[in-house]
Formats: structure tokens, sequence, C-alpha cells
């Protein structure tokens, strides 16, 4: 098959718009070391956070529904537009508002950074559907820049924030002050002692940190108009007709079996569980099954040796993904907080850094290290679930967890974090994988699961974080 050329440029453009998709949101998340020690709720924000990323599934689900009730009428490139421009204002306008707090309820919130959040993670969600149909219009080898620069929203910002660092651990330094009194008519100084948590400053503010983000959503919308307008990059687009007839499905419901069959075998090194991929690999299969081969062993023979996944493994593989989404997109990142601010905020700002850079990872090994094992997935959820049942025993033992005070438990509560995350994530895009083999509903499926565990596993956290409050937190001064 003749190898497709890529232009540098076009490939480093979609490498730009690919990073745009959740470098915003993975960045709020990875400033949150720094961020919940002037923050009004605390060591309770990451809670916040898990379900905001939840209620933001509004953004998908509404596209998703725009795109069945009325085919044809919904523009990606508009949805694509808004989502960068909402990223664009909301990450100008952190580094204003990030401290900003309104009373409500009885205690002071961070409103500003809430609605912000939401509005980034909306923009996040919905990127997850609308940013891959927009790449669609290109020829196959610029969906692998894409993947990368996805990859890279989670890295790049964390290798940022490395390099910020949070200042050190904070102490508690014994202050004193005058306190003037009048005793018996007369004006008496008196000097008292207290206690003060002083923090450190970090080698470069928040502020400096948004505007850091800001630059790389304003250059992923650069990225989107130079793809959508620059001749250069229209030469690499795939030819209007020929999408047109690739969306019109004929009479035996595929739309054009032999140039599927061609884009799945020259789409590159980067494989994705999305609708349109997935109604290639059904029509695939259809072609292949309603057409005898060579040797005479006929249609049976193929329907045999291509027999999709059992109930019992749908079941199965769906009560996995569930379970290891609630954990990793609820449970986890919700106590998060609890587990490493005990053991100080260096401690909290590696294991956030350093696992938010797993996940790339774990999904970088998957692709040289697949796996369709049943065995294989279940091993490696137990033992995701056995590192996360650590991570929550030290939550709730906070603020005086296991190995205080030491080394090892600095190093341990930084490895368990890392490990549970590349552990989860390769779990889910295995899943994502095997589910992907069987078609458009499996995939749907799938999805529906993956958001629901991970909602659920918010919203109780949540509860036990902030209504029954079974996590507690301390400042230096307690100790």
């Amino acid at each position: 098959m003749k190898k497709l050329q890529v232009n540098p440029f076009v490939y480093f453009l979609a490498i730009l718009f690919g990073c745009g998709s959740w470098i915003a949101f993975n960045g709020l998340w990875v400033e949150l070391p720094i961020i919940v020690q002037h923050a009004p709720e605390g060591w309770s924000l990451p809670s916040y956070l898990s379900v905001i990323i939840a209620m933001a599934n509004v953004g998908p689900i509404a596209f998703t529904l725009a795109s069945v009730l009325a085919p044809g009428r919904v523009s990606v490139k508009a949805v694509v537009y808004t989502i960068v421009s909402i990223g664009i204002v909301s990450c100008a306008l952190l580094p204003f508002f990030w401290k900003y707090t309104i009373y409500i309820a009885g205690a002071n919130r961070s409103v500003a950074l809430l609605l912000l959040a939401f509005l980034l993670g909306v923009g996040g969600c919905t990127s997850s559907v609308a940013f891959m149909p927009f790449m669609a219009v290109f020829t196959s080898p610029y969906l692998n820049p894409y993947f990368i620069g996805e990859g890279m929203s989670g890295l790049v910002p964390s290798l940022v924030a490395l390099g910020q660092g949070v200042g050190g651990n904070p102490d508690c330094q014994n202050v004193s002050f005058v306190n003037s009194t009048v005793v018996d008519g007369v004006l008496t100084n008196i000097t008292e002692y207290t206690n003060v948590y002083v923090t450190k400053d970090p080698n470069f503010p928040v502020e400096n940190f948004f505007w850091f983000l800001f630059a790389m959503m304003l250059a992923c919308g650069i990225a989107f108009l130079l793809l959508n307008h620059l001749p250069l990059a229209k030469k690499e687009q795939v030819d209007a007709a020929i999408i047109r007839s690739a969306e019109s499905p004929p009479t035996d419901g595929c739309s054009n079996p032999g140039l599927e069959m061609e884009s799945v075998e020259t789409k590159g090194s980067v494989e994705t569980s999305t609708a349109n991929e997935s109604d290639v690999v059904s029509c695939r299969k259809t072609v292949e099954v309603n057409n005898p081969v060579a040797d005479g062993r006929g249609k049976d023979y193929l329907v045999a040796e291509r027999k999709g996944l059992s109930r019992g493994g749908y079941v199965y593989l769906l009560c996995v993904e569930a379970w290891v989404n609630a954990l990793s997109n609820g449970v986890l990142p919700s106590i998060q907080s609890y587990s490493c601010l005990p053991y100080g905020n260096t401690a909290y700002h590696l294991a956030v850094t350093l696992a938010n850079m797993a996940n790339p990872l774990a999904c970088f090994i998957s692709f040289f290290l697949p796996t369709t094992s049943f065995l294989l997935v279940g091993v490696l959820s137990l033992a995701g679930t056995a590192v996360g049942a650590y991570i929550l025993v030290l939550a709730a033992m906070s603020p005086t967890p296991v190995l205080l005070g030491t080394d090892g438990g600095v190093v341990l509560v930084i490895l368990a974090w890392i490990s549970v995350v590349g552990l989860f994530s390769y779990v889910k895009v295995t899943i994502g994988s095997i589910f992907r083999e069987e078609g458009q509903r499996a995939l749907l499926y799938c999805g529906a699961v993956m958001q629901a565990g991970s909602c659920v596993g918010a919203i109780v956290t949540f509860l036990f974080v902030n209504v029954f409050p079974m996590f507690q937190q301390n400042d230096a001064c307690d100790l």
C-alpha cells in the first residue's frame, strides 16, 4: 500500500489542536497543591472538582442528543469554536478571580474558581466527542498527531507544575503581637504569642501558571483556525465528495467497504474507540462474513472465527469498567488531598503531577503491550483496587496516617498514586479496545457505564467528605 505523506507543519498544528482538548482542566488539577492552601474549601476542594467534572458531561450529552435529533444540522466546527473560545476566556479569567470568594450558607465559597472549573470541564468533556469528527476531514495520518497532542494535554501542564514546585512544606512559626488593653483606666500594652501557619511561595505564582494555560488554549485556537483556513492545511483534507459518500449509508449498511477498510489499515499507530471507527469495524465484519473466501471455507467459517463477546463477557467488562471509573474518576481524586497532605505539600505536589503523567504513559504502554485477556484485566483491576484501598486508608486516618513524619511514608504515598493511575488507565484503554472491536453499540454501553461509575463515585465521596465528614484536615500548627 502506498505510504501517505504528511506535511510537517500541519502535523504540528494537529498536535497543538489535540493538546487543547484537556490541558486547561488538567492544568487546574495539577495546581491544586497550591490552590488548596488558599481556598476556603481547603482539603475538600478536590471533591468539589470531581463532582463538577461529572456534571460537565452535560456538554457531550447535549452535543450527542442534538446530533441524533437534528442530523446534519449541528456544525462540528461551530461547536469546536465554542469549546476553544470558552477555554480561552476561562483561562484568561482564572488569574484574576481564582481567589475570589462569596459568603454563602455560612461560609466563604470559591464560587468563581468552581464556575470557571465547570466551564473548563464542559469544554474538555465535549472535546472528546467534537474534536475527533473535525479531524476526520483530514487524511488518516493526521489522526496520530491529534492523539499525541491529547496525551500531551496531561503531560505538559504536569511538567510545568513540577518546575513551579510548591515552595516546600509549610511551617508553624511562633510570632508575637502587642495587644493594647485598658486596665483600671490605664492603657496597657500586653505582648502575646501565637502560632501562625506560614506557607512558602513556589518558584512562580499561580497567576503565571494560569497565563501559561491561557497561552496554550490560545495556541490551540490558532491551530484550529489554521487547520480550517490555511491553504496548506486544506490540501491535506479528504475530498468533500468522498466524505459525503462515506457518510451516506447504502442499502447494505456499509458506506464504502473498500474505502473504510483502507482507512483502518492506514490510520497509523494509535487506535481510538469512537463511534465512527466502530462503524468501520462493524462494516468490515459484515463485508467479510457475507463474502465467502477463496479457499471455499465460506460464510459459516468466518462467522465462527469472528464470534464476538458472550453475554457474560459483556457483563464482566462493563462491571469492571464501572468499578474502575468509580474509583479512578470519582472516589480517589476526591480524597487525594487527605491521603497526601498529612505528609506535606511536597508529597501532595509530586503525587498529583507524577500521577497525571502516568496516565499518558500507561496509554502509550498499552499500544506496545496490548492485551485482550479477561484474566489480566481482572488481575490489574484487583491490583489497582488494592492500591486504592491503601490510599483510602491513609485518607481515613488523616491527619495522622501510618508512617507520618518518615521518608518512607512520603515515598509510599507517591508511588501508590502513580501505580493506581497507571494500572487503572491501562485497564480502561484495554476494555475500550475490546469494545471497539464489538461495534458502536458496545462502545455506547462502555461510555455510559464509564460516566455512570464516575458520577456515582464522585457524588458518594463528596457526601462523605462534605456532608458526613469522615476525613479530617489539619494544619502545621495542629501537631
